[in-house]
């Protein structure tokens, strides 16, 4: 029984005087009057135990301050952008706004606002396993992903990102990807950044080749002519390529808040309005809330260890076994070709010996030459010669 039902009780149904109790109890004839007071005023609930919190906090962030917090938080979220507390921290410093306060009371305020969701527990940061490139262009992370335009075709979108700096050396759109575009768009990003020490991708066919018979695509025959390093993500663990990865939700995020591109062209627009703000305005969790152009400015810029090397001729040798039909397949400049050889040899087991586009073709058991040709790139069939289909 608490102390207060105790006094209550002794005054109010007892009839002993408040002075008697006050003396009885060890408390002040001035808490007993309040009690009793109470209990006439609101009956039982009185005998609940009262909150000893102060009105008042001198302390307590100013209201101005929090509604100037709610309305970043608004503001970053219409546009696209990361709106949590490390971010609206940034933003209203960088604006001049007095009195910002740390980063936990900011997301106190928003919480105690309805503004985040609590979250299940995730791993500690301490668990985590990251890397960094010391130094601008010593390594580039590549990546592709799509996007709807307002018609709701699909198309594709190349990003690269300076793993340093995280500054985005390219962003560009097209309906799809091929070999020469990545390329081309990589000596776009050189043209403005520098040559990369490496290049680091996941395992996608306009990519490499190593996963696909160990032939060469388009940008491993020009990173090698470039004296560029090539790495790639081990299949199915895009955390290794995550910055990239991480780019892309943002990216989308941002995406989401315009208004829906109509043409490939309007789009292109819309990623580089990001692509400036993100490098030159928007700051940065991951490098100390700098922007990531003057992350990219503050040291030296690498280059690649090798020198280039000119590339005339590429040898592979390739066991393959022909299909039903009689046909064999090969990729070339992440292209796929496809080489007929006759219905009489399908399930046969074979070996390409292959010299650029120089192509011999035998029996992995006797070595019995099937057919020799020059690939013509040109065409997606290569069909047998009349000679070869007559005998």
């Amino acid at each position: 029984m608490s102390i207060a039902r105790v006094v209550i009780t002794a005054v109010v149904q007892e009839g002993r005087s408040k002075s008697e109790v006050a003396h009885d109890y060890g408390v002040s004839r001035r808490w007993v009057q309040t009690l009793v007071a109470r209990y006439r005023a609101e009956g039982d609930a009185a005998f609940e135990p009262r909150s000893r919190r102060p009105h008042s906090n001198p302390r307590r962030t100013p209201i101005a301050v929090e509604d100037a917090i709610v309305a970043e938080r608004k503001r970053l979220a219409e546009h696209g952008w990361d709106a949590g507390a490390e971010s609206i921290a940034a933003t209203l410093t960088a604006s001049g706004v007095a009195g910002v306060p740390s980063v936990a009371t900011i997301w106190r305020i928003l919480s105690r606002r309805g503004f985040i969701t609590p979250q299940p527990h995730k791993r500690p940061r301490s668990s985590w396993r990251r890397f960094v490139a010391e130094l601008p262009n010593e390594l580039w992370q590549a990546d592709i992903t799509h996007w709807p335009l307002a018609d709701g075709r699909e198309v594709e979108i190349l990003d690269i990102i300076d793993d340093h700096s995280r500054l985005l050396v390219g962003c560009t759109a097209r309906p799809v990807f091929k070999a020469a575009d990545i390329v081309t768009d990589l000596h776009a990003a050189m043209s403005r950044h520098g040559r990369p020490e490496r290049l680091l991708t996941d395992n996608a066919a306009v990519f490499t080749g190593h996963y696909r018979g160990l032939g060469w695509v388009a940008l491993e025959r020009e990173l090698v002519a470039l004296g560029i390093a090539q790495t790639h993500a081990k299949p199915y663990h895009p955390q290794t390529c995550g910055k990239v990865e991480r780019l892309h939700q943002t990216l989308k995020k941002w995406l989401v808040k315009q208004s829906a591109a109509t043409s490939l062209a309007e789009l292109q627009a819309q990623l580089d309005t990001f692509a400036d703000h993100y490098n030159h305005h928007r700051p940065h969790r991951g490098i100390g809330r700098r922007t990531p152009a003057t992350t990219w400015a503050a040291r030296p810029r690498a280059i690649p260890a090798r020198r280039g090397i000119h590339i005339s001729e590429h040898f592979r040798v390739r066991k393959d076994r022909i299909d039903r039909n009689g046909k064999l397949t090969l990729r070339h400049a992440s292209r796929l070709h496809h080489i007929g050889i006759g219905h009489r040899w399908a399930g046969t087991p074979i070996l390409m010996l292959i010299r650029d586009r120089n192509i011999r073709i035998i029996t992995q058991d006797t070595g019995e030459l099937i057919r020799e040709l020059v690939l013509d790139p040109t065409h997606d069939y290569q069909p047998q010669s009349r000679a070869a289909t007559m005998t």
